[in-house]
This record gives C-alpha cells, sequence and structure tokens, in this order.
C-alpha cells in the first residue's frame, strides 16, 4: 500500500513540476514589431517545413528532388 501511495505521489509531483515549468515561461506574444515579424517568418517557414517534409513528398519521391534548400534560402537555382 505504501508502494502505491509513493507512485501517485511521484506521479502527481511530475504533473505539478511539469505545470509550474510551462506556466512560468509566459508564453506571450512578443511586443515589439521585430518580434511579432520573427514571429511570422517562422510561421511561414514552419508550414513550408511541413509541406516539404511530409510523408507522401518524403517517401514518394527521389532524395535530390526536394527544393527545401532552395527556398530557405530564398532562390530557385
Amino acid at each position: 500500500m505504501t508502494a502505491l501511495l509513493v507512485l501517485f505521489g511521484v506521479i502527481i509531483g511530475v504533473g505539478a513540476l511539469a505545470f509550474v515549468v510551462v506556466h512560468r515561461r509566459g508564453g506571450g506574444r512578443p511586443d515589439t514589431v521585430e518580434g511579432l515579424l520573427q514571429e511570422e517568418e517562422a510561421r511561414r517557414q514552419a508550414q513550408a517545413d511541413r509541406v516539404s517534409f511530409n510523408a507522401r513528398s518524403v517517401h514518394d519521391s527521389m532524395p535530390t528532388s526536394s527544393d527545401a534548400y532552395h527556398r530557405r534560402n530564398g532562390n530557385r537555382y
């Protein structure tokens, strides 16, 4: 019985610690225009990566046919 209480105590403790860590980060939006522009660029890049590296495009094409490198650097060739 004691082992079961210790197990639940550890699980609840880890959950509480995770809750505190996540809420201390303060996931608010950036206040400056530069921060908003960086956030928008990161969102655009994440969308491009999701399209380039999804399961269909990775497994149905040759490894050298990806154009992610060219898109990321802003040039086509």
